[in-house]
């Protein structure tokens, strides 16, 4: 019986153990935690949880399991807890009262080994290295002084852009199908998006010549490979730790390549304008009231406050600014211009009454500028629509919880990644009229609009993009340029495919083919003026 008691103590220990527990979790933590039930989730597998229903693309899937579990819902990717959200009340919730709760970013690879560490205003964590950050950016980027600055670069790459167009249709010469040139809208496009922000940025224009330099060529490839590493569905790592080091898929090689070519070439850029910067004058940088001039590039800014505070605007911060503008001003833009035009080429009432505004508002003897946009209301709601129906960013960049907080009645637990599907919500049929359909006319002013969180195409709250001001000039000043200078026509009779592809801004799975041919009245227009291209480009016709 001696024997025994030591036995009956230890049960006894652990009964009274497992008691205190039940305890806690039942009574005290219940108490603690005034929402504590967490949102509906689908069954899980061990392990690996949900990671098995993660398919391309993946704005898609998670529509069609909102539609069986509800607008907020919980995954368990491996060991990530993720809540996803598509309602309009979810919505508003977490990006007013509990935006500061949601504004940190999960830490996954690609913000670690493509952001410098984390160091890119997008994926850099919530606190005071962002703040500065996000202030530098809405003063010296994107407020009304470098927006005006910019208005000229803006205008001259998309004058280049029709121009191009208007020599490559004059080379096809005496052939039978003159009348229309068939164009690689997409490459045409992205690369008019990188020429604006590159040359914002440094100055440089690489791209719509017929001869690309060597360092186009690089920077292209660079722009190839980051964006198809970011455009993966995600690595598996991030979500099973176990497998993070192992890199099975080769994944963290691939960006780490990546990250070292883009880090030489942004530096190089930045090490060019220190040079010119240091073998010219002060006075030939800014004007005689002391300010910048409008010839300054964005390099030239961002050196400018380095002076001054060299310790936070390291050579690393100058450049993650440098990147993050070109991944969030390039393929984005481009990729909803491809949208409008093919939005367009489907439904050609649209695109007829686009260009009578156009010809009413315009006019044929100069090509469109900004200061036009806000009296081409129509184009305005053919951009608006795009955005809705096809936003470049289909699900916002992810959040992350910083403490235990909760949406409506469900309880979201610290450090829970938080999904939020910004192309289901703008298709909710409780939202929206007839909200499958392209209808341009439903932001005429009547009951439907583009305001509040209906529509999020930039995201929203603190963490929202800040170029959004950027991004609609860009947009609808090169859709108006496109429209007002040629027809268009779809390259077969059937409409064309609006099937979605994989990636992070989920462009046309098939990148768009079109027809075009000038407009005779635009003609004399296109034929006349000097540009980059001179006499070169007609004699390869």
């Amino acid at each position: 019986m001696e024997e025994e008691a030591p036995h009956q103590w230890l049960n006894l220990a652990l009964i009274s153990l497992s008691l205190l527990f039940l305890l806690y979790r039942f009574f005290l933590h219940k108490n603690t935690i005034p929402n504590h039930h967490l949102p509906p989730s689908p069954p899980s597998l061990p392990i690996i949880g949900h990671l098995h229903l993660v398919k391309e693309p993946l704005h898609r899937t998670l529509h069609d399991l909102s539609l069986q579990h509800g607008q907020v819902f919980l995954l368990r990717l491996g060991s990530r807890k993720t809540v996803v959200v598509s309602s309009l009340s979810a919505v508003e919730e977490c990006f007013t009262e509990k935006d500061v709760a949601f504004a940190n970013r999960p830490r996954l690879l690609s913000g670690e080994l493509l952001n410098y560490g984390y160091s890119t205003i997008g994926l850099s964590p919530y606190g005071d290295y962002w703040r500065n950050l996000r202030r530098f950016t809405a003063v010296e980027m994107f407020s009304a002084r470098p927006l005006a600055d910019y208005s000229a670069v803006r205008h001259d790459e998309v004058l280049s852009l029709v121009k191009q167009l208007f020599r490559d249709h004059s080379c096809l010469g005496d052939r039978k199908d003159r009348e229309w040139l068939k164009v690689d809208m997409r490459r045409r496009l992205l690369d008019l998006a990188l020429n604006v922000m590159m040359r914002m940025i440094a100055g440089k224009s690489y791209f719509g010549t017929d001869q690309v330099s060597e360092e186009g060529r690089e920077f292209r490839e660079i722009m190839r490979e980051y964006l198809q590493l970011l455009g993966s569905a995600g690595y598996i790592g991030d979500f099973i730790p176990a497998l993070w080091w192992a890199d099975f898929q080769g994944v963290k090689k691939k960006m780490e390549s990546a990250m070292k070519k883009a880090d030489v070439f942004f530096q190089q850029l930045v090490d060019e304008h220190r040079r010119k910067r240091s073998s010219s004058s002060l006075s030939s940088s800014k004007g005689a009231d002391g300010m910048r001039s409008s010839r300054t590039t964005l390099i030239d800014r961002m050196l400018d406050v380095q002076e001054q505070n060299p310790e936070f605007y390291t050579n690393k911060t100058v450049k993650s600014l440098v990147l993050v503008m070109l991944l969030a001003g390039g393929d984005t833009t481009a990729t909803t211009i491809e949208w409008a035009m093919i939005l367009l080429l489907n439904h050609p009432e649209a695109m007829r009454r686009a260009c009578d505004e156009l010809e009413s508002k315009v006019g044929h003897d100069r090509l469109l500028e900004e200061s036009d946009l806000a009296n081409l209301n129509y184009l305005q709601n053919v951009v608006s629509e795009t955005m809705r129906l096809y936003p470049a960013a289909p699900l916002l960049l992810p959040h992350e919880s910083s403490e235990d907080t909760s949406i409506g009645n469900f309880h979201i637990p610290r450090g829970t990644m938080l999904l939020v599907n910004a192309w289901s919500l703008h298709r909710d049929p409780k939202l929206w009229v007839d909200a499958e359909r392209f209808v341009p006319e439903r932001f005429d002013g009547g009951e439907e609009s583009n305001e509040g969180f209906k529509m999020i195409p930039f995201g929203a709250g603190r963490r929202a993009c800040p170029g959004a001001a950027l991004g609609r000039r860009v947009v609808g000043l090169a859709l108006g340029a496109l429209l007002q200078c040629f027809e268009w026509r779809r390259v077969g009779l059937e409409e064309i495919n609006m099937t979605e592809g994989n990636g992070l801004t989920a462009p046309p799975a098939e990148p768009l083919q079109a027809l075009c041919k000038p407009r005779e009245i635009m003609a004399p227009f296109l034929a006349g003026g000097d540009d980059r291209f001179g006499e070169e480009t007609m004699k390869k016709c």
